[in-house]
């Protein structure tokens, strides 16, 4: 077992997909567990399947790129829970993708808004309570594969998570001394209810995206998952700053 007993996370984005794998892991660990998301409906459908692992999981609807349901949901989970010591800052929206000339502009606006403003402020008031605990703590993030690499179409999309790998190594420079660890993980085509949005996962149309990554396959949820706890506890104490490719190798460069 992975070192993460009675440690409380907060984990965005918690309701469905990676966040929510990661959920069942770190119950699985004897952690204690809040996630958050927008929609209540799926939320508690979360916390009902959850609660077959652990009791010691709770839902809190917030929008992470509004500051005061940030501040809620941290004060909230310390309000559960007495403290806080791992956030999985994990939601994340993928806007369109097309060329940057048929692409709205309030578009830009609303995935910069959740993809890298709502990031930022999950991490400044998770840092906020790290730093009045004076214990530490652990953040890891939710980026993409397609901040290092790109498509045609995917300029926005791309920006947003770009930006975040370098503001995770600004905050891993920052936020040492205190000892605080900050990382992301850059997942790959994850078989997601994000990727069922531009095709199903089992189709012959995506087939050519599953065979151009070395591993032929989509990722899962539990591959990504896995890092995320692994990251998360003590087994990782001397990595910060780090954006780690969890993608079967799609994004080594040359012709296949």
């Amino acid at each position: 077992m992975i070192n993460v007993k009675d440690k409380v996370v907060l984990i965005t984005g918690g309701s469905t997909g990676i966040g929510y794998a990661a959920a069942k892991i770190f119950l699985k660990n004897g952690s204690k567990v809040v996630i958050a998301g927008r929609s209540d409906s799926a939320g508690k459908q979360a916390v009902s399947s959850l609660r077959e692992i652990s009791e010691n999981v709770e839902f809190i609807a917030a929008d992470v790129s509004n500051p005061n349901n940030v501040k809620a949901l941290i004060n909230s989970t310390v309000e559960l829970y007495g403290r806080l010591d791992i956030a999985f800052n994990n939601a994340g929206i993928d806007g369109t993708f097309a060329s940057i000339t048929e692409i709205e502009d309030d578009v830009m606006n609303d995935v910069i808004d959740i993809n890298l403003k709502g990031v930022w402020l999950c991490c400044k008031y998770q840092i906020k309570q790290f730093k009045a605990q004076q214990s530490g703590g652990v953040i890891v993030n939710t980026s993409s594969w397609l901040a290092k690499g790109a498509f045609a179409g995917s300029s926005v999309y791309s920006a947003s998570k770009a930006a975040l790998d370098g503001m995770t190594r600004a905050l891993a420079v920052e936020l040492g001394p205190d000892g605080i660890r900050v990382n992301n993980v850059n997942p790959g085509y994850i078989k997601t209810p994000m990727l069922s949005r531009f095709f199903d996962p089992d189709s012959k149309e995506a087939q050519p995206f599953k065979s151009h990554a070395p591993m032929q396959r989509f990722g899962e949820s539990e591959d990504i998952a896995n890092s995320v706890v692994w990251l998360s506890s003590d087994s990782a104490s001397f990595i910060t700053g780090e954006s780690l490719l969890i993608d079967g190798g799609l994004s080594i460069g040359g012709q296949r």
